[in-house]
């Protein structure tokens, strides 16, 4: 008679068994909670479902029974069945999460980009805004920065960076067609960019698609972009909220890092909450906050808090996170997005803001990773002096 198997064998044999909603084996999901073995080649699981009127309960049974039956010395298998507590289910749905980012199919952003993910609870804080002048302020100091628009149904970043014309799809050096970005030099840098809006033939045109459609839109923008390999950044505008665009990403592109957008309001503030939540449980680094629209100071020098006042240090405090900067209200800068000018480029408050952004992430909480670290630095400065020595 063959030995018997050990609880620990079950549970092993366990692992074979894959819930197909969360993508993960049931043990490493906490749902085979317990095993045992009777003297007499019986055993018992007892088996936690996410929910007690799990419509997969049948099919789990089957695979559970078959895997069980097939070990050695078992003469027969029973399972009791329960159900998660919230708690439990919490520790699932970060299993999941985890093996669904660890599965994370490849895609052409490159490995040396920063990937700077701009994210807010609601519409209407100015989060395009923030993320056209940002990528912009970025390229000024001499980055190749790419800029991703992934809000599929209300892009704008063409208009405020001032692009026209259609994406173009080219052969690559293996016969592959790939789609070209538009790049604009900035200062020393550049910005190559990619949106919806430089594909449909008019940015009036209302795309009615649901959240399957709009996360493909997103993969082809990682996947069937020629992105170049010199990247320093890139830069997503996110759609607003924390829908199926925003858990696409944190699937699809692990390494990004969020900047939460808000406006004084305490509204707009408390919403803005659920964004860093959102981030924390799809294991997104959130990097900190940027408070739009904070005070507007008039020609005679008197200061308006037209949106209130404290929303973006107060997320901030209560997120454990940085407030990056705050943007003060000015007509110039709206102004510039509407003619293609990000005012990062020019003078004033606002411009002098996003430009100290631009510096706190590229010399403090978001260095490029190719010059991250001290021997990266070392080979950069030897590589000057050579070029410097006199042939």
């Amino acid at each position: 008679m063959p030995a018997l198997p050990t609880p620990d064998d079950v549970l092993a044999a366990l692992r074979g068994v894959i819930d197909p909603e969360l993508g993960a084996d049931i043990v490493e999901l906490g749902m085979a909670q317990r095993a045992e073995v009777g003297s007499d080649g019986a055993v018992i699981v007892t088996i936690a479902l996410t929910t007690a009127g799990c419509p997969l309960k049948a099919q789990l049974m089957r695979e559970i029974r078959t895997r069980i039956d097939a070990l050695p010395g078992v003469t027969s298998s029973k399972i009791d069945w329960t159900e998660m507590t919230a708690e439990q289910r919490a520790g699932a749905m970060n299993a999941a999460r985890l093996n669904a980012q660890s599965a994370s199919g490849p895609n052409r952003v490159p490995a040396g980009a920063r990937v700077l993910a701009v994210a807010s609870g609601k519409g209407g804080v100015g989060k395009s805004s923030v993320t056209a002048n940002l990528a912009a302020a970025l390229a000024n100091r001499g980055f190749a920065v790419g800029v991703i628009d992934a809000d599929i149904w209300g892009f704008s970043i063409p208009r405020m960076l001032g692009l026209e014309g259609r994406l173009s799809a080219d052969l690559d050096s293996d016969g592959v067609r790939h789609i070209t970005p538009h790049s604009i030099p900035i200062g020393t840098g550049r910005l190559d960019v990619v949106s919806m809006g430089l594909l449909v033939d008019d940015e009036t045109d209302a795309l009615m698609w649901r959240g399957l459609i709009l996360n493909r839109a997103v993969q082809h923008f990682l996947e069937d972009v020629a992105w170049a390999d010199d990247l320093d950044y890139v830069v997503i505008d996110l759609p607003p909220g924390t829908g199926d665009v925003q858990m696409g990403l944190a699937r699809m592109l692990p390494q990004a890092e969020m900047i939460v957008v808000t406006t004084p309001a305490v509204g707009a503030q408390r919403v803005a909450t659920r964004a860093v939540t959102m981030a924390r449980k799809s294991h997104l680094h959130v990097l900190g906050v940027i408070e739009n629209m904070s005070a507007f100071t008039c020609e005679h020098g008197d200061s308006h808090a037209v949106f209130g006042s404290g929303g973006g240090q107060t997320l901030a405090d209560e997120s454990g996170l940085p407030l990056i900067g705050s943007v003060p209200l000015e007509p110039a800068v709206s102004t510039g997005g509407d003619t293609g000018s990000p005012i990062a480029l020019d003078d004033g408050p606002a411009a002098q803001a996003f430009r100290d952004i631009a510096d706190l992430l590229a010399d403090s909480l978001a260095p490029p990773v190719a010059m991250a670290g001290c021997s990266a630095r070392m080979l950069s400065a030897a590589l000057a002096a050579l070029d410097a020595t006199p042939a």
